[in-house]
């Protein structure tokens, strides 16, 4: 294809000449100049157009033409006077010379044109860099990332430090995995242009950090060395990135640890407290009577049942956390679980006015019982303990056709928006009431992991001043 274009360009430069020879062989008493300066133009389009050697190749061809049939005598080769062979040769000289201008301005503005594509290229890649926070995505990332934004065929990356050579394709075998460890070893870029292959290291100043293989394409060495460059700063900006993003957590998880530690401590030595000076009096004074006895066997009771509950807690949070857990689910009725979480709630809910609007003909779940009462039980506490006195407490259930969902309502103070999307979080408790009621903050987060176990979801809807309404949504036994 690209001989017969060369071929056609060739035929395309004689047929000017002869069209143009054509054209003032009609024309009587023609100024030799005129046709001269003529091809002379002829010459320089074809230059600017096509380059060198056709303009050369048309230069020639006009020179015998111009000899031939315009220099006297006319029809020979011969020159018959001094000034036409000096004429003759300056239009020679001129026509090379200015084919020569016009394919160096060609080249250089083919030259900046590609330039300045490759910068707009590598900026372009620079940004998509930008967008990846994590070292194993941006580097398997970067080769795929050449190809769309440098027109390659195929990208190979290696890193020193990781034994995979990450490439855009699988077939980028030509690319080798030694060569380029040689390439970051040796840290000088090569460049194979008979099969259009290119090696470049990644540099940080002087270190190298790797190196990266480019095939189907040549680059600049410029371009290619930029390339290298902000490689090596994309990956060790993400690592450092990455490192700071550890030592964050670390730090949070140093904060949570001190404040579950704080939590759990507090919520532990309360009815620990209380059951020491309970049994301390039981222990110390032999002159109590029955009724006083029996008050304090109850506190014992009660913070025991209190502790137990926490204990267990803590447990199931770590069950939960771990995956542990297995779901005993059968198909049940949600008034299965909402009744017997009713029962266990009086104490929190002794206050309170409870509305239940749960139809009869809701369809079947497949649960396991125990946890989803569990899961009401805490929705129950909860809005029995942060909603004031008299105030009611509104269950209903309700399905669609994939879902069924059950929500507790309440009158207490609301949750605003901010902490709203902290609320199942572990450990996390409302900053304007945790020091009002008391809690660990791991109900509502044991009971988001409950739901999500039953393939189910779990949200608040809350406006401050006005109550709060969460819940559930569990998936239908037919789904």
């Amino acid at each position: 294809m690209n001989l017969r274009r060369e071929v056609l360009r060739f035929v395309v430069c004689g047929a000017v000449v002869i069209a143009v020879v054509a054209a003032y062989r009609h024309v009587t008493a023609i100024n030799p100049t005129t046709v001269a300066l003529t091809l002379l133009v002829a010459v320089l389009i074809v230059s600017a157009a096509w380059g060198l050697r056709y303009a050369v190749f048309l230069a020639t061809f006009a020179t015998l033409a111009l000899n031939y049939y315009f220099l006297p005598p006319v029809g020979t080769f011969r020159i018959a006077e001094a000034q036409n062979w000096v004429a003759l040769l300056a239009f020679l000289a001129a026509a090379v010379i200015a084919s020569l201008l016009s394919e160096r301005a060609r080249n250089e503005a083919l030259h900046a044109t590609q330039r300045r594509t490759e910068i707009e290229r590598l900026y372009a890649f620079s940004q998509r860099l930008l967008t990846t926070e994590n070292v194993p995505e941006l580097l398997n990332s970067i080769p795929r990332y050449i190809v769309e934004s440098f027109g390659v065929t195929g990208a190979a990356l290696f890193v020193v430090g990781r034994g995979d050579i990450y490439r855009s394709s699988s077939g980028t075998r030509e690319l080798d995995g030694e060569q380029l460890r040689a390439i970051a070893a040796r840290g000088e870029p090569t460049m194979d242009r008979e099969h259009e292959l290119s090696f470049t290291p990644l540099r940080l100043g002087v270190r190298s950090v790797g190196a990266l293989g480019l095939s189907g394409g040549l680059l600049s060495r410029e371009t290619l060395e930029a390339l290298g460059s902000l490689i090596a700063i994309a990956i060790e900006r993400t690592a450092a990135i990455e490192k700071l993003g550890k030592a964050e957590a670390s730090r949070e998880s140093e904060n949570l640890r001190s404040a579950i530690l704080d939590s759990v401590t507090h919520e532990f030595r309360t009815p620990l407290t209380a059951i020491k000076a309970s049994a301390t009096s039981l222990l110390s004074d032999r002159n109590l009577d029955s009724a006083q006895q029996l008050e304090l066997i109850t506190v014992i009771n009660e913070e025991t049942d209190r502790l137990n509950h926490l204990v267990g807690e803590a447990a199931d949070m770590a069950q939960l956390d771990a995956n542990q857990v297995e779901l005993k689910r059968e198909l049940h009725r949600i008034r299965e679980a909402i009744d017997p979480a009713i029962e266990e709630a009086r104490q929190s809910l002794a206050n309170h006015a409870l509305e239940i609007d749960v139809a009869d003909h809701l369809p079947l779940v497949s649960m396991d019982l125990e946890r989803i009462k569990g899961v009401l039980l805490q929705l129950l506490e909860n809005a029995g303990k942060y909603s004031p006195p008299e105030s009611p407490i509104h269950i209903t259930a309700e399905a669609d056709a994939r879902t069924l969902t059950v929500s507790v309502a309440d009158r207490g103070p609301g949750i605003d928006d901010f902490e709203q999307s902290l609320i199942f979080d572990k450990f996390y408790r409302g900053k304007n009431e945790r020091y009002r009621v008391q809690g660990t903050g791991m109900g509502l987060a044991i009971a988001k992991a409950v739901v999500e176990a039953h393939g189910g979801s779990i949200n608040v809807t809350s406006q401050v001043g006005h109550g709060s309404v969460f819940s559930f949504a569990l998936p239908l036994a037919s789904q």
